[in-house]
């Protein structure tokens, strides 16, 4: 049996477990006196590791896993920016839609695929601009830059709140309910959207070209 250097000792009194493996290795060797011998100690404190290691289950071969997706690029997020746009001109549309009986299937359809998308892309969207766009440019920034980074952390939160209210009332509609939630629609849909839209205007026409500077001032430096 051999002793582990490679943590700390398990069990024993707080100073002892907050010493490193190697000094109490050393305090075992070197204390023997009327004790059982070190090689005993040796062996004690291997049966006490080896009995509560964790013990990890069998991993997948890598070949097994799914590929990680890559980080997303400006155009990968420039193009969640239009498909954005264009879902929200469809949200303009509905909105038109449900004044009119009759249009019930129509207006259901947009619905639905509206419900898809900000659950899932445009979600996606604003956690890759919070993990990856956002903190550099909260890092050492003008105070006009911090500014706008700031605001935009602001419309993420706002843009899901209203998402939170309107979703249940589109999913309503998707299921072919239209007088209900017409009214509520009618009112809050345009807000979203100009919200939306100005957040947009933003990101392209000031922040992205500051984040993809920076990014490439760092790739020339490495």
């Amino acid at each position: 049996m051999r002793c582990n250097l490679d943590g700390p000792l398990h069990g024993g009194s707080n100073r002892h477990s907050a010493m490193p493996a190697q000094s109490v290795c050393r305090l075992i060797l070197h204390n023997t006196g009327d004790r059982p011998p070190a090689e005993e100690w040796v062996q004690r404190f291997n049966e006490t590791t080896m009995s509560t290691a964790r013990i990890r289950p069998t991993r997948p071969a890598r070949p097994t896993r799914p590929t990680a997706p890559p980080l997303p690029s400006f155009e990968m997020l420039d193009e969640t920016h239009r498909v954005i746009v264009q879902v929200l001109a469809e949200l303009d549309r509905l909105v038109g839609l449900l004044k009119h009986p009759g249009r019930e299937s129509e207006a259901a359809l947009l619905a639905r695929h509206a419900c898809t998308f900000f659950n899932t892309t445009a979600r996606q969207h604003h956690e890759a601009e919070e993990t990856f766009v956002f903190p550099s440019l909260l890092q050492g920034g003008e105070t006009q830059l911090l500014a706008h980074v700031n605001r935009l952390q602001q419309d993420h939160n706002w843009i899901e709140e209203d998402w939170l209210e309107l979703e249940p009332h589109l999913q309503a509609v998707a299921q072919g309910y239209r007088a209900e939630h017409e009214h509520f629609l009618r009112d809050a849909l345009p807000e979203f959207t100009v919200l939306y839209r100005e957040h947009i205007a933003l990101e392209e026409g000031t922040v992205y070209p500051e984040a993809r500077r920076r990014k490439a001032g760092l790739n020339q430096a490495a």
